[in-house]
């Protein structure tokens, strides 16, 4: 009998996966042309909800809106992005149903937010009243970790738990800034001493109850919290014990 090719998911799985769909700047989103029957995949900038739920804007004017539009069904193909083999690299396929967002809802509002901090020149034609946000609802996914390392993983593998954080939009856009303008030299080290990337402008761009993202240009890193935080009072503790970890590796 032939060997599963399937592992069991375990933590290092979900945190690849969900630092992929956090870190991601695009991906090849598939939908459905049903005259055809032919699946149809385009290229899409993606951003995320608080959770990790994938968040695209999209035109009236493309296809791959119009098809959403006649049949919500979708998968998302994420990939990490380097050197060598693309094959070598981490990829994650979300299943998912597409969902239209209301631009006026309050949190659609913060959605915008978040998406234009991320995808900062889509400030150009995000209010063009034929564009639309879309939420991505997460039904699975299929994670591609490199050579035998192949996992099914179900939404709560690749969701973030928001019990215990409501109204949390205000709250981490108030932080993010509050950590760009008076801690920017702790941002950095997140990124050099914790993260090993390059020095540079790094800035602060998500907070969730499980990490950390940040931007250089078009570069993001996601920065795992050692525990997931229950509620937003933990949010501050958490960022000094990362600073000081941070500086106490400085040779």
């Amino acid at each position: 009998m032939a060997k599963d090719p399937i592992l069991p998911v375990d933590d290092e799985a979900r945190s690849l996966a969900k630092r992929l769909m956090r870190t991601a700047r695009s991906g090849a989103l598939a939908t459905h042309e049903a005259e055809s029957g032919m699946p149809f995949a385009s290229l899409v900038q993606v951003g995320t909800d608080l959770d990790g739920s994938p968040v695209i804007l999209t035109s009236q004017l493309s296809m791959h809106t119009r098809l959403m539009e006649a049949d919500s069904r979708c998968s998302l193909l994420l990939s990490s992005i380097g050197k060598g083999d693309p094959l070598a690299h981490p990829r994650l396929t979300v299943q998912a149903t597409a969902e239209r967002l209301d631009r006026e809802a309050e949190d659609v509002k913060s959605i915008r937010r978040r998406y234009l901090v991320q995808h900062p020149k889509a400030e150009l034609y995000v209010d063009f009243p034929d564009f639309s946000f879309w939420r991505l609802k997460v039904a699975s996914g299929s994670l591609n970790g490199g050579f035998g390392r192949a996992y099914r993983m179900t939404a709560e593998d690749l969701l973030t738990d928001m019990s215990g954080f409501f109204d949390f939009y205000d709250f981490e856009a108030e932080a993010v800034d509050h950590m760009n303008v008076e801690h920017s030299d702790a941002v950095a080290l997140y990124a050099t001493q914790l993260c090993g990337a390059r020095e540079g402008a790094w800035h602060l761009i998500g907070i969730d109850p499980e990490g950390v993202q940040m931007a250089l240009s078009d570069e993001i890193l996601r920065l795992s919290f050692p525990k997931t935080l229950t509620g937003p009072h933990e949010v501050r503790p958490m960022l000094i014990r990362l600073a000081n970890e941070a500086r106490s590796r400085i040779s």
